[in-house]
């Protein structure tokens, strides 16, 4: 059975960002989760929302991804949110990922949002992607 290239590019996002020194050393140890554990520790990420598009051309096939991952943190401003998002950003950029059944043609940053949340204290750094994939 083939994994579906969208299970395959999020598979390999997380092995890449948790073998990143520098994401792992902002984030305090590998708190990368598709789901968060309910008392998970901050500052962390997720791997957030998935677009797939077609992006198949005449005599190949293809898919658009973009990806949304989410920074969390507490530490009062911010300066933190703002690290992780950068950490992202180099761990992720053009990086040649290797995916199950697919080829990763290119992955590249697309924007940043970095907010507070309303209870106040929480930071929440939004960081997207853009991937395309194509069966191998």
């Amino acid at each position: 059975m083939t994994t579906p290239a969208s299970a395959a590019l999020r598979a390999a996002v997380h092995d890449a960002l948790s073998a990143d020194a520098a994401l792992l050393s902002a984030l305090g140890g590998a708190k990368i989760y598709d789901e968060p554990p309910r008392a998970a520790a901050f500052p962390y990420v997720t791997l957030g929302e998935a677009r797939i598009a077609d992006y198949s051309t005449g005599d190949a096939s293809g898919q658009e991804h973009q990806l949304t991952l989410h920074a969390w943190s507490r530490q009062g401003g911010h300066k933190e949110a703002h690290v992780i998002a950068g950490a992202l950003l180099q761990a992720l950029d053009d990086a040649p990922l290797a995916l199950t059944d697919y080829r990763l043609v290119n992955l590249r940053f697309a924007v940043a949002d970095v907010r507070r949340e309303a209870d106040g204290r929480t930071y929440h750094a939004l960081v997207r992607f853009r991937a395309v994939t194509e069966p191998v």
